[in-house]
């Protein structure tokens, strides 16, 4: 294990207790392996990218993680603290948000009946729309939203970057501490693009970790904290962004090692 550089924008004020450890994790399916003895640590306030090639573990780890699948070994900790993830619900009762591609949202529901699905507010008996439609204004606000047209609009008149951030804005009305994003800017435009990753940072600065799973290089540089690579189910290293670049980041992706590290995985993992 090398040490990390004391270089990135949040990676050097780091709480002393990680908010997710995953510890010795693994997991298969019949013979075949897809986890094996995983180690990842991920921060609140951190961008943590999860990179790795098709078949590496990335979706079987974020399953994992959102209680869709339990491990068959090793330990779960939440800020500090043992836990099983045995479903969803566990995982959304400690604070974690998984948005996968399909975004789970209702594209024939608004922007605020999206945001407070399942947990609509409620006055006297009736729903209070008007203390739903502050909320959902003003947390589209905080996260820096000025695209959509109306909160009322359905979300299926969205733009994919818009559909988004109404996913994101839903998380953080959650309070949720954890947000996993599944490659968000997949099929983006350039402008929708920018908007996601603007979102990223807009919840890392308020103290959420972020976990963001991508395919595009380009995107991970722009954003995040520590690069974590997934080779054949495990993290072959964990690295202070700064200390790769494109290059070596496909060289970990596609080799599970960095030419000249003597081992795999000489970063922090």
């Amino acid at each position: 294990m090398v040490a990390e550089a004391s270089t990135g924008a949040r990676s050097t004020d780091r709480a002393p207790v990680p908010l997710l450890r995953l510890t010795g994790i693994g997991k298969h399916f019949g013979p075949v392996q897809a986890l094996r003895d995983v180690n990842l640590e991920i921060y609140p306030g951190e961008v943590l990218a999860l990179v790795g090639d098709n078949g590496a573990g990335k979706s079987t780890m974020i399953k994992t993680i959102s209680g869709i699948w339990s491990p068959d070994g090793g330990e779960i900790s939440w800020e500090g603290n043992r836990v099983h993830i045995r479903s969803p619900r566990d995982a959304a009762a400690l604070g974690i948000a998984t948005m996968y591609q399909d975004l789970a949202l209702c594209d024939n529901l608004d922007i605020v009946q999206n945001m407070f699905l399942g947990r609509e507010t409620v006055r006297h008996g009736f729903l209070n729309e008007e203390s739903m439609e502050t909320a959902a204004r003003k947390t589209l606000t905080d996260l820096s939203v000025t695209t959509v047209r109306s909160i009322r609009q359905p979300v299926g008149s969205l733009s994919g970057g818009q559909r988004q951030a109404v996913a994101v804005a839903r998380a953080v009305l959650e309070d949720a501490k954890l947000v996993i994003m599944d490659e968000p800017t997949a099929a983006l435009g350039v402008s929708q693009t920018a908007m996601v990753l603007n979102l990223v940072k807009s919840l890392a600065e308020r103290g959420v970790a972020v976990l963001l799973i991508s395919h595009n290089l380009v995107d991970v540089f722009s954003v995040a904290d520590h690069i974590a690579a997934l080779y054949l189910g495990h993290v072959a290293g964990t690295y202070l962004a700064s200390e790769l670049d494109t290059q070596r980041a496909v060289e970990l992706i596609t080799t599970g090692a960095l030419a000249g590290s003597g081992q795999p995985g000489a970063g922090k993992d």
